[in-house]
C-alpha cells in the first residue's frame, strides 16, 4: 500500500491539527512554554478577544494539554492558572521546530525575536529528526515510510 492508497481520516497529523492546528491555539501554547499562566496575561500579551481565548483554553484543558490550578489574589475571587500537562510539554519539540523554521524563513531583518539556548552550556537548541547518534540529523529522503497498524485503504 502506498501513501496515496491510504485513507487519511485517521492520520496522526490530521488528528493533532484538529487539537492544536489553529493559530491562536499555537500562540497560547507558545506563551505557555514561556511560563504565561493567567488568563489576563494571555489576553494582554496576545491581544485576542476574551471569548476566543476562553474557548481555546477550554479546548486545550478538555484535550488534556493544559490543566487548571486555582489561585487567589488577596481580596479577590478564586481564579485559575493554566499549566502545561505532560501531554502539553510533549509539544515542545514541535514549537521549537516551528520557531526554528520561522527564524530561518520568516524572521524580520533584525533577526529572531528570541533565542533558545541550553542553560548548562549556552549552545543553541535545535529540533532535528534523528535515529541514532551515528547518523545525526536525517532529511526526508533518508527515511523509509511504510503503513502502520492503523493504516486503512483509501475509500
Amino acid at each position: 500500500m502506498t501513501w496515496l492508497d491510504m485513507d487519511t481520516d485517521n492520520c496522526s497529523v490530521q488528528r493533532t491539527l484538529d487539537l492544536v492546528g489553529e493559530k491562536w491555539t499555537l500562540l497560547i501554547l507558545r506563551d505557555a512554554f514561556h511560563r504565561v499562566r493567567r488568563f489576563d496575561d494571555f489576553h494582554r500579551h496576545m491581544g485576542l478577544s476574551e471569548a476566543v481565548l476562553a474557548d481555546r483554553l477550554r479546548k486545550l484543558v478538555a484535550a488534556g494539554i493544559l490543566r487548571t490550578e486555582p489561585y487567589r489574589e488577596p481580596g479577590a475571587r478564586t481564579r485559575h492558572e493554566y499549566r502545561l500537562t505532560a501531554k502539553g510539554r510533549d509539544l515542545w519539540p514541535v514549537m521549537i521546530a516551528l520557531m526554528q523554521w520561522g527564524d530561518t524563513h520568516t524572521a524580520g531583518p533584525e533577526g529572531p525575536v528570541v533565542r533558545v539556548r541550553h542553560a548548562a552550556c549556552g549552545a543553541p537548541v535545535r529540533a532535528a529528526v534523528t535515529c541514532c547518534a551515528e547518523h545525526g540529523a536525517l532529511g526526508p529522503h533518508e527515511v523509509a515510510v511504510s503503513p502502520g497498524p492503523g493504516a486503512r485503504p483509501s475509500r
